[in-house]
């Protein structure tokens, strides 16, 4: 068996190209680039501007079964097929989410792709980058004291603070700020309620940001951010608390795509990265469209399983940005599957037939939820060196069962040599221009009928429990003119149901609502089914206690 080192230890040896010269192959001038140092920059949006005109390239998702202890990768595989893409002579680059850095001081770990399928500079991906969650975090902010500002000086506006729904954020796992109250002391230290904060990823301005065609969509959208409702009930947006303006010259800058680079120094934006599960978990559509104008494929990931992150893709994102994707690549491990089989995760490097078997309809249940939304698909099995032949072969039987084909992947070890089958036939999907998108559901369908199509068409369930306040909040939100926007469900991303324990592809289940959210700025309503974390909190023994700068300068223990 091949040693592999650990994965700094791969990015740390990488003879990386100045970001200048990537930029080159992307036919970027330099002048439109803001330096970050020699290996990463962001891109100029009047340069962005000029490539109106220019064809799109190929649009290609990379998404997963559902998620389980294993582990499955979809990081990792998107840098390992762009490379591939590019060593079989495609011009591809990748488009990335940021990673949020408060869990890698948790639990985490880094996330930008992992063995010899990265994206670097790592650890600067991993910490503050080029400062956009900051950015965010600030405009969040900015907008929550302008609330209270606006009660401080007499209120003119008439804001009932028990219905102030704005809360503070922060990029860090801190529990002790989920619920608190803010304005204590003497009378000119604000007035008293109660609030807490999310973390950044979580934050409407972090959704807003990934959604946002231009900067004037981006103020546009910011502005009608519902904040909260006044004593007799009327809602209250940032654009009334004249925040929008400032909260735009926040995030200016940060608006401006990430250009890195992968291992094998193919070009990738990595920009924004809302929650897969209170958001739509997707790379801000300004990235991805520039991509599309600037290479003739253009790989980009949704988080979480297909049954969220696809569908959030496909529902939120597509609809919203005019996005036509080409081909999608379902992600799967034999690991991964021999778990939803029952298999506990210590006993998953034991070979298992029969339970990789039945795990497999956890594959199947995706493979035909895909088939929904008109993009072909194929399936890649991202390798272990404990799978054995007998159980790839079943992977691959399952797949062409399914109408599709499954590629055997070693991208960790081997980089973009490893996808080139996968490459191949990606390319060649995409290019065969079957792709016939379409959401799963149209605009005009019912907020609750268009929870009920997820859910039954979907997840499998036969019904959707909802309250009669839940059936009449649908209805106000219909009545204010919300009733044409998407619906985001946030649920457990572990199973179909929103049970987690329940593995595999259970059916005839129900979906119970707790609570709807109007997200009139990012222009979807949030439907919570079960608990949902805005804010984590630190393990007990977090990564930050060995996270370190060594007698060599280096960071150790961040990944």
């Amino acid at each position: 068996m091949r040693s592999i080192p650990a994965d700094i230890e791969i990015a740390r040896a990488a003879p990386t190209q100045p970001i200048i010269h990537v930029a080159d192959r992307l036919q970027i001038p330099r002048e439109s680039l803001y330096q970050y140092g020699p290996n990463k920059a962001k891109v100029a949006l009047d340069f962005i501007d000029t490539l109106t005109d220019k064809p799109d390239g190929k649009l290609i998702l990379v998404t997963a079964i559902s998620p389980t202890a294993a582990g499955e990768g979809k990081t990792t595989l998107s840098v390992g097929l762009t490379d591939g893409l590019n060593r079989i002579g495609k011009h591809a680059m990748v488009c990335l989410r940021e990673p949020s850095l408060g869990p890698c001081f948790g639990m985490k770990g880094g996330a930008a792709g992992g063995g010899f399928a990265q994206v670097v500079p790592m650890e600067d991906i991993n910490l503050h980058f080029t400062g956009d969650f900051h950015a965010i975090g600030a405009a969040n902010n900015l907008l929550a004291a302008m609330i209270d500002n606006h009660v401080h000086w007499g209120n003119a506006l008439n804001i009932d603070l028990r219905r102030v729904t704005w809360r503070r954020a922060l990029d860090m796992n801190d529990r002790s700020l989920r619920a608190m109250v803010t304005g204590l002391g003497g009378a000119g230290d604000g007035t008293p309620r109660e609030t807490g904060f999310n973390i950044t990823v979580a934050s409407e301005v972090m959704a807003i940001f990934c959604l946002a065609e231009n900067l004037a969509d981006l103020h546009r959208r910011l502005g009608n951010i519902l904040v909260g409702h006044t004593f007799d009930k009327k809602p209250i947006f940032a654009r009334d608390l004249q925040a929008s303006g400032a909260m735009s010259v926040l995030l200016k800058d940060a608006l401006m795509p990430n250009l890195v680079q992968t291992l094998e120094g193919n070009p990738a934006f990595v920009h924004g990265g809302p929650f897969a599960n209170i958001a739509h978990g997707c790379n801000s559509v300004v990235a991805t469209k520039t991509a599309l104008k600037l290479a003739d494929y253009v790989v980009t990931e949704a988080g979480f399983g297909a049954d969220l992150g696809a569908e959030k893709f496909f529902d939120i994102k597509c609809r919203k940005a005019g996005l036509k994707p080409d081909a999608v690549v379902l992600l799967a491990t034999v690991r991964a599957l021999k778990a939803h089989g029952g298999v506990e995760t210590a006993n998953l490097s034991t070979p298992d037939v029969v339970a990789l078997r039945k795990g497999a309809a956890n594959l199947r249940r995706h493979l035909a939820n895909l088939k929904q939304f008109g993009v072909p698909t194929v399936v890649a099995i991202n390798r272990f060196d404990t799978d054995t032949e007998e159980e790839i072969q079943l992977v691959r039987e399952v797949a062409l069962d399914m109408g599709s084909r499954a590629f055997l992947c070693t991208h960790w070890a081997d980089g973009g040599a490893g996808t080139a089958e996968l490459a191949q036939a990606v390319a060649k999907m995409a290019d065969h221009g079957h792709a016939q998108y379409a959401p799963l559901y149209p605009d005009e369908m019912s907020l609750f009928d268009k929870v009920k199509t997820i859910a039954t068409r979907l997840y499998g369930a036969s019904e959707v429990i909802a309250d009669k306040k839940v059936r009449d909040e649908f209805r106000a939100f219909e009545q204010s003119g919300y009733g044409h926007f998407p619906v985001c469900i946030a649920k457990t991303p572990y199973s179909f149901s929103t049970d987690q324990n329940l593995k595999g592809a259970p059916s005839n289940h129900a979906v119970p609502i707790r609570e709807i959210r109007l997200a009139t700025g990012a222009e979807f309503v949030v439907v919570i089914c079960g608990d949902v974390m805005t804010m984590p909190g630190l393990p007990r023994a977090p990564a930050a206690n060995q996270i370190h700068i060594n007698d060599k300068g280096l960071v150790e223990g961040l990944f």
